[in-house]
């Protein structure tokens, strides 16, 4: 079921299975999406990484993620473009910028519970419905609709990540810190960079991520680094020295120690594994 807008606005709900698993893999400009895994035992590989996807669990994915299907039994996507709804001028609304979308090197991965199905399924019935409906306000119907099912998400990633811990200001101080880093992780790699950018000092950035007791902001600065080396270097055809180049390093030497110690393996190595991986194989 498809949206299309007279200004370009896209919007699409499709019931993925094994026969249409494909459409997983299309990419679109500035395009977002929502996945819903509805039975256990999902296989994929994002951007290297292998993942198990269970039901009731929800993955945010942006147009820059690229997805390799190892075996799909059922899901619900959802996806949208900028011209429909864009996160980022709309933050106030939504406020997932920097989490579900445009900030992390991990892909976010949200664990439904029994409350949040039963207003999931709700808010997806009735975007059936609407889908089918061609008066005037269809557009801003669909568009409540969303805006709702990217509310909740975001509180439950919130609720399951420990954002509780932290006041509203320090909240947002982290989601911006996650967006400017996908902003500029090629050009600043340091967290006193990030620090000057929100006119904080690199104390108070290591004050509000020790609250929530993962990574610290030179780690998320590096994984974003990570992340994007694996991504050349998996499904692209530059050179060791081109990526090394574009994520930033100095010379090669150093981008293959930052990598060796980060991954277990040199870039080349990772490379050449890369090209024969197939899902659920060692």
């Amino acid at each position: 079921m498809k949206y299309l807008g007279k200004t370009d606005e896209y919007f699409e709900l499709v019931d993925v299975d094994p026969v249409n698993c494909d459409i997983l893999k299309e990419k679109q400009e500035g395009l977002l999406s929502f996945l819903w895994f509805t039975s256990n035992d999902n296989r994929f590989i994002i951007d290297s990484v292998e993942y198990d996807f269970q039901a009731n669990q929800v993955v945010c994915l942006t147009e820059f993620h690229t997805v390799e299907i190892g075996e799909v039994k059922t899901l619900r996507l959802l996806r949208f473009n900028r011209s429909f709804y864009c996160v980022l001028n709309h933050d106030s609304e939504v406020g997932c910028k920097g989490i579900l979308y445009f900030g992390s090197s991990q892909v976010p991965v949200i664990h439904l519970e029994d409350q949040d199905l039963d207003i999931l399924e709700k808010v997806w019935d009735m975007l059936r419905i609407e889908m089918v409906s061609r008066d005037n306000l269809q557009l801003e119907m669909l568009q409540m609709m969303l805006k709702r099912i990217l509310i909740l998400c975001t509180r439950i990633y919130k609720s399951q990540n420990k954002f509780q811990k932290l006041e509203t200001e320090q909240n947002d101080l982290v989601r911006s810190f996650n967006f400017e880093v996908e902003q500029h992780f090629r050009q600043k790699h340091t967290v006193a960079e990030y620090a000057d950018l929100l006119n904080k000092s690199p104390k108070t950035l290591s004050n509000v991520f020790k609250k929530l007791g993962n990574r610290t902001p030179l780690q998320l600065i590096q994984d974003r680094r990570m992340l994007e080396a694996r991504r050349l270097l998996r499904y692209s055809d530059k050179s060791i020295s081109e990526i090394s180049d574009e994520i930033g390093f100095a010379d090669v030497q150093s981008f293959s120690r930052f990598f060796k110690k980060n991954e277990g393996v040199s870039p080349s190595t990772f490379k050449e594994k890369g090209e024969n991986l197939e899902i659920g194989k060692n």
